[in-house]
């Protein structure tokens, strides 16, 4: 099942939609580009506001790392001409009570300090060479099908070792299990209410925060597109 998809006419999330035999809330997951056309975050913004919970992505608080990591794609709309926007959804000003059930900055960094030291300077040796090449050639990126997202793992992803298997562990797994969680309790407390709790979370955490609401009996029931980033001005 594709998440993030690219074709002739630009790159596309799919917002997908799950249910729970036998009832229960309904979950709508929204994979995020972290940085896109402005259009793309008013179109999400306009339908968190029709939800009852939201589950959002963001790490609180200061990580040297994380703030090395962000800033590759911070800096794609330094370019002026590329016309995208870093994510700005006011989600503290939507009228939607919301939950960030996130690592914090200091538990980030504590768990990038325990990598291994390669990993950890193969990271920072690259992020200045991302950055500049984000800077420079960020739009046609993002209009690539290196852009694509998948329900299923990639061949890179299965042959990756040991070492960027921690990494990615930190990056992605352990967040992913948060927001499982932080669902699983809604289920759990408020499971015969009606109700639409929407999960904001970067595109490349989707797949497994589908894993883990699969585990908790839902499945996807429907989808459909909006546009993150549209070839005509590329």
């Amino acid at each position: 099942m594709q998440i993030i998809e690219n074709s002739i006419v630009g790159t596309r999330s799919a917002v997908l939609r799950l249910t729970k035999h036998g009832g229960g809330p309904g979950i709508v997951v929204f994979p995020m580009l972290h940085v896109a056309d402005p259009q793309f975050f008013r179109d999400v913004e306009a339908r968190l506001r029709a939800c009852d919970l939201l589950v959002v992505e963001g790490i609180r608080g200061e990580s040297s790392a994380v703030d090395g990591m962000t800033m590759t794609y911070r800096v794609l709309p330094a370019d002026e001409e590329s016309g995208l926007v870093e994510d700005d959804i006011p989600y503290d000003d939507l009228g939607v009570p919301f939950v960030a059930p996130d690592m914090t900055g200091e538990e980030f960094q504590e768990g990038f300090q325990e990598l291994p030291w390669k990993t950890r300077a193969m990271m920072w040796a690259a992020t200045p060479v991302v950055t500049i090449s984000q800077f420079f050639a960020g739009r046609r990126a993002l209009l690539t099908p290196d852009i694509e997202v998948h329900d299923l793992p990639t061949r890179q992803e299965e042959l990756r070792g040991e070492e960027w298997d921690r990494f990615f562990d930190l990056l992605l797994d352990r967040r992913d299990d948060r927001a499982v969680a932080a669902v699983a309790e809604v289920v759990r407390d408020r499971g015969d209410e009606e109700l639409e709790v929407a999960v904001v979370y970067g595109a490349k955490h989707v797949p497994g925060i589908l894993r883990g609401l699969y585990g908790l009996g839902y499945r996807v029931v429907g989808a459909d597109w909006l546009m993150a980033v549209s070839a005509r001005e590329s």
